[in-house]
């Protein structure tokens, strides 16, 4: 196999093996009791979603890893031998863009469709939905490849006079030339000699790019909120924690008052079904319905609480060491996240907003690893990918259940059902491809020369319309801005303990 690292290929195949089997088991053990034996298309389209989330974001660092398996070669075309990383990066991102904008919104449908009609009946209104979803993206993919479907790369034009090779080769910052001829030196050309060179980029790149876009804008401001208050929430939830077990009095007077609530909450949702059924599906009947979701939600929390202030059965005191010690878990993340989140948003300052970079940092870091041991920087690297989009979502569930017109289906062990699933499962595909261009921004020393920075660095920023929100620094500026704002929010009221919205308040 020579330079086609057999190695590499290897480790691919196991962790995609790895990934599926990882998948399959958080299908199992988060999907809700309703949803046993049933749903398989949607479930399938969550497993396969997840996996191609996971593996796009592991595929930046096999993308290192394929650049330098030809790295010391000792003939030309050796790198011709290695994966062809580039294919891989289009295909996966082309399946990304499928799932969420298709096949996701089709699953979603069907889950969602009314139960009372059949099968076939609610295939064809998920049809209809997913058809003229189809129809308005094909439109608007179409005339925008046919307008503005370009790539504009600045180029230089050099010239210089013929001269003969001299007898002996010197080369300096000062002397780019050889003899005393410096017309061949950029850094010397007159303003004149720039040129803009067009050519149209592919249909596939061209999908990936605007699909990017709209992940760029989920991602400045999840990405943004999430970087802060994923560590921050995590130490701030240890802070906050119950104290102390309360007594079996206080157990039941809270317990009452859940029991009242969970049946308002029964009668209110039994109402507005009656009010779907009747044909009422307006925007008061939206907006109840949110309302209900909301408190719902809050009302499982509250129970959630109540079980960890006061645990039951033969193992109670097992139960409450356990709370503790997860807890103490919560702040020993949190103080690692923070570390992580601190690092990411100095990283952004000192290497992509300022001009030229202060250092490359995470890089250096990156390649001493790499110097220590093959994989370490490597793993490094694919750590600080997955934690920003671990940040991205942490930050759509936090801004999402503070809005009124934008609804986060919340993921819970044991009782997540599909629609629930399918959303996070586009959310967050759709965020994986504006976290790998990122990533291949941020980290463009330590990966430079691969397939992924040729698609989402020369390609991405120089496609016309578009490159102006990558020359301004416009995504990082906002996410730095919101990780900032979020940082001082939580360091002046995240330390307060919340006081729950609906009738339950925890007896002092």
């Amino acid at each position: 196999m020579g330079d086609f690292n057999l190695a590499l290929v290897i480790v691919a195949i196991v962790v995609c093996v790895i990934v599926f089997l990882v998948n399959v088991y958080l299908l199992v053990n988060y999907q809700h009791p309703d949803d046993f034996n049933q749903a398989y298309f949607p479930k399938f389209v969550v497993v396969l979603g997840l996996s191609v989330a996971a593996i796009s974001i592991l595929m930046l660092p096999a993308d290192v890893a394929n650049r330098q398996a030809c790295r010391h070669s000792i003939y030309n075309g050796a790198c011709n031998l290695t994966l062809p990383m580039k294919d891989l990066w289009l295909a996966v991102y082309i399946l990304d863009a499928i799932l969420v904008f298709f096949v996701i919104p089709f699953a979603m449908f069907y889950y969602e469709g009314d139960q009372d009609k059949t099968v076939g009946k609610r295939i064809k209104s998920a049809l209809c939905w997913m058809v003229t979803t189809a129809i308005v993206c094909a439109l608007i993919l179409g005339i925008l490849y046919g307008l503005i479907g370009k790539v504009d790369f600045t180029v230089r034009h050099l010239s210089s006079t013929t001269k003969s090779f001299p007898s002996t080769w010197e080369f300096s910052s000062s002397q780019p030339c050889i003899e005393n001829t410096h017309q061949c030196s950029a850094y010397t050309a007159s303003p004149s000699s720039e040129k803009t060179w067009t050519m149209r980029t592919t249909f596939p790149e061209y999908v990936v790019a605007l699909a990017t876009i709209v992940g760029s804008v989920l991602f400045a401001i999840f990405g943004g909120v999430g970087i802060a208050c994923l560590p921050l929430g995590l130490i701030f939830s240890f802070i906050r924690r119950p104290k102390a077990v309360i007594t079996r009095s206080q157990y039941i007077k809270e317990a009452t008052e859940l029991g009242k609530k969970a049946k308002d909450l029964k009668k209110a949702a039994e109402s507005l079904r009656q009010e779907e059924k009747g044909g009422s599906k307006g925007r008061k009947f939206r907006k109840n319905v949110k309302s209900v979701e909301k408190e719902l939600l809050q009302l499982e929390e509250d129970v959630k609480l109540l079980e960890e202030m006061y645990p039951q059965g033969e193992k109670a005191e097992a139960t409450w060491a356990l709370t503790v010690l997860g807890y103490l878990a919560k702040l020993v993340l949190g103080i690692l996240g923070l570390i992580v989140s601190v690092a990411w948003v100095a990283h952004i300052i000192i290497y992509l907003l300022v001009d030229p970079p202060l250092s490359p940092f995470l890089n250096e870091v990156f390649i001493k690893l790499d110097d220590i041991w093959g994989l370490l920087g490597t793993a490094a690297f694919a750590f600080f990918c997955f934690y920003l989009l671990l940040a991205v979502i942490a930050g759509a569930m936090v801004i999402g259940l503070r809005l009124v017109f934008f609804t986060i289906h919340p993921m819970k062990w044991g009782a997540t059902l599909m629609n629930s699933f399918l959303f996070n499962v586009g959310l967050i595909l759709l965020s994986s491809i504006s976290v790998i261009q990122f990533c291949s921004t941020a980290f463009a020393y330590y990966a430079q020369a691969t397939a992924a920075q040729e698609i989402f660095g020369h390609t991405l920023e120089s496609l016309r319309g578009i490159k102006y929100l990558y020359k301004y620094n416009v995504f990082q500026i906002a996410f730095v801005a919101l990780a900032g704002l979020t940082f001082v929010y939580y360091a002046a009221f995240g330390w307060r303990r919340k006081k729950p919205s609906g009738r339950f308040q925890l007896s002092s």
